[in-house]
């Protein structure tokens, strides 16, 4: 029979600080991040509101932990990078009505899935959440704390997107005392003439106070979003940007690839094509950034994050602990996630389901007292098995061939025999180690982890080109 069984295992490469330019061209290509599995571009309106309604009711009698996601899309400027589901609007009432409709949908969930299981995480995501003001906030929170459980204890994960331009140290105190205790910062990048050329400019100074109150007020965690790739960007400029980062020391960094589609986000039109940096500046980019920060002791633990090594998030990854869903990578992951406001990706059970994208369909069906599904997908066994794999290895890095059979009564190798030669070329290029007992990202391969990924993903060849570049 097949295995993939290998005698000898390739020596892992070191570390990830010099990039290989001959295997970063050979794997940048283009695929998904893996929040989920199957990933959107599986979602169909056959999945309805009375599947969804199922779902819930059945999650109803769980005791475990509930994770909420709420969507907010407003935007008081228009930045020409986004691809995100948002609205740029400074018109009078929007956050208003848009309150109004999330109370109807609390209340319909509610309805179904009840308010007895504690809420250990929660996400308040966009757009940008801060454009609604402090007394709009504070409704917010008051109005999920009246419907669920939310958990007191210190160990819960509620987090906040900050765009810079819409808080300050008062702002942050109100945040802290509505019970965030977590803070993702959309840094992108400190450079004056690139935050120009992305219609985002905002002042380092500002940025330094902002992360001095939060630790202040103690919040146990600053994230930074940075973006390498955009328009008048370069090695120099991203240099600049990477010091005045480290001297923060935020506790993580996500530090993504700029994918410009100006056919799919009509934002991106306003960038000028020649602005933008060529494929080897921007390798060059990714390598500098990758050294300095590892260098400045993060840890890279994949999907495009970096995080201290006394962080929580390495840690679980050390353990064997860590986890994902729509909200990036957890420690303390709830089985359940409710997505709320529109646009929003709930998994409840073997289901993913996704409320309707345009805000006026939105608006329409909640008054209409229904469920706001635009589309979903019901999970398969074949889509269940390969989550778990993609997963561990998206998460930990690594997946075990004895708990693959104990979960799933059945080999790993004899399971993905077909992708054989795919995993042994990998190894060979020193992105995996296989051996008996389960497969393990190297050192180098997590720079790959979509990739590896991918060799799992059954739907991949229909839509590789509607995701982002890999590396």
């Amino acid at each position: 029979m097949t295995t993939l069984i290998q005698t000898t295992a390739v020596k892992p490469r070191t570390a990830p600080l010099a990039l290989d330019a001959g295997l970063i061209a050979k794997y940048s290509t283009q695929g998904p991040r893996y929040t989920s599995y199957p990933t959107a571009l599986q979602f169909t309106d056959q999945f309805t509101a009375d599947d969804y309604q199922r779902h819930l009711l059945r999650a109803r009698s769980i005791a475990a932990p509930l994770s909420l996601y709420v969507h907010l899309p407003f935007c008081r400027w228009l930045c020409y990078y986004c691809g995100c589901n948002k609205i740029v609007t400074k018109k009078p009432g929007v956050a208003r009505e848009y309150l109004d409709h999330l109370a109807i949908e609390i209340e319909l969930l509610t309805t179904e899935i009840g308010a007895t299981r504690p809420v250990t995480q929660l996400h308040f995501g966009g757009g940008t959440p801060t454009y609604l003001d402090d007394a709009e906030l504070t409704e917010l929170v008051h109005l999920l704390a009246s419907h669920f459980n939310l958990d007191a204890n210190q160990e819960r994960e509620y987090s906040i997107e900050i765009d810079p331009r819409t808080v300050s140290p008062d702002r942050l105190a109100l945040l802290r005392g509505l019970g965030f205790n977590r803070l993702s910062f959309g840094i992108q990048d400190t450079d004056p003439h690139v935050q120009q050329a992305i219609n985002r400019v905002q002042h380092t100074e500002e940025i330094i106070a902002l992360v001095g109150a939060a630790r202040a007020y103690r919040f146990n965690s600053i994230s930074f979003d940075l973006i390498y790739g955009l328009p008048r960007q370069n090695c120099t400029t991203l240099n600049h940007t990477l010091d005045d980062v480290i001297a923060l020391l935020p506790d993580r960094i996500a530090l993504y690839h700029y994918a410009h589609l100006p056919a799919r986000f009509a934002a991106q039109k306003a960038i000028e094509r020649h602005n933008l940096p060529s494929a080897s500046e921007k390798l060059a980019m990714l390598s500098l950034a990758t050294t300095r920060l590892i260098e400045a002791g993060y840890v890279y633990i994949g999907m495009d994050h970096f995080v201290r090594p006394e962080d929580e998030l390495a840690q679980c990854q050390k353990k064997g602990h860590l986890q994902r869903n729509f909200q990036g990578y957890s420690n303390t992951l709830a089985p359940d996630v409710l997505g709320i406001g529109v646009s929003a990706i709930s998994a409840i059970g073997d289901s993913y389901a996704q409320n309707s994208r345009d805000i006026s369909d939105y608006y329409k069906k909640l008054d209409a007292g229904q469920l706001p599904i635009d589309r979903g997908v019901i999970k398969s066994t074949e889509d269940q098995i390969r989550a778990y794999v993609i997963m561990q290895l998206a998460c930990n890095l690594r997946v075990s061939a004895q708990a693959f059979t104990d979960k799933f009564s059945i080999s790993l190798w004899e399971k993905f025999a077909d992708v054989q030669p795919k995993l042994e070329e990998m190894q060979q290029d020193g992105i995996v180690i296989i051996e008996h007992d389960g497969i393990t990202i190297t050192e180098t391969g997590r720079m790959m982890l979509r990739n590896v990924c991918m060799v799992f993903d059954q739907y991949l060849n229909a839509h590789t080109q509607s995701y982002s570049k890999t590396i």
